[in-house]
């Protein structure tokens, strides 16, 4: 593949923790994790989608519902996520990586493509960038999460990292390193950190039921603008999964 290629790896697994299948629901009439491809494979300039999900017979649905979708599927370990990101990207040929997690039905893309834009414009610069995300200072509904670095970074990574949380959360002994590595914050006003709209809860389920039900009943789509909108108008919408806990990075 040509060294610009850039590879978006949908992380995905039928065994979570707090709710198992959860990718594999139904929401807006398709799965959850075609939510989220659908909307990747709506941002410009992404060579290559890959599903990353383990090699637990489990996971056997994720591969089907991938194919499904047209992407194609890297299935590596189960424990060690950062070692199947890379794995994953090195087998595509990517030059830069693309993280998103299958969890985010609502993934903006028009977000994705701002800030791949803002990366690659940075490449070989003076202002270049190892690693981007909207996450470490957040201004973005949760769920909305976007990480994107060179192949370089993540090899690296995969090289020499030794903590658990740097093997179980991929990109952890990237940005923890800001003096070895050039990382770069994504940030719009106003700030909507404190909107969740990412699943991992029942809570959060019901929030997302809400918000892809009403919005269908009036006939517009699942947009950022759309769901800001809703929520303006019906406030209590955000208070369902209000109260959720983001589980920590270190256990």
């Amino acid at each position: 593949m040509a060294p610009s290629t850039v590879v978006a790896i949908l992380q995905a697994r039928m065994g979570s923790s707090r709710l198992p299948g959860k990718v594999l629901r139904r929401l807006g009439g398709v799965s959850v994790l075609a939510q989220v491809i659908g909307r990747v494979k709506s941002c410009p300039g992404i060579d290559a989608i890959v599903v990353a999900t383990t090699r637990n017979p489990a996971d056997d649905a994720i591969e089907r519902e991938a194919a499904a979708q047209g992407v194609a599927v890297f299935r590596g370990d189960e424990e060690d996520v950062l070692r199947r990101y890379h794995d994953a990207a090195r087998q595509h040929g990517a030059a830069t990586v693309i993280r998103v997690t299958a969890d985010c039905p609502l993934l903006d893309s028009g977000l994705l493509s701002r800030m791949l834009r803002r990366f690659l414009a940075a490449a070989g610069g003076p202002d270049r960038l190892d690693y981007l995300s909207n996450t470490l200072q957040r201004s973005f509904p949760r769920g909305l999460d976007v990480e994107i670095f060179t192949f370089g970074a993540l090899e690296s990574a995969q090289r020499d990292a030794t903590e658990s949380h740097q093997r179980e959360h991929v990109t952890p002994f990237i940005w923890e390193q800001p003096g070895r590595f050039a990382i770069g914050q994504y940030r719009e006003d106003p700030d909507r950190s404190r909107l969740r709209w990412t699943l991992d809860t029942e809570s959060d389920w019901e929030f997302l039921c809400a918000a892809f039900g009403e919005l269908g009943r009036r006939g517009l789509a699942a947009t950022t603008g759309n769901v800001l909108q809703l929520i303006e108008e019906q406030p209590g919408l955000a208070q369902i999964n209000a109260g959720v806990e983001q589980k920590p990075l270190r256990s």
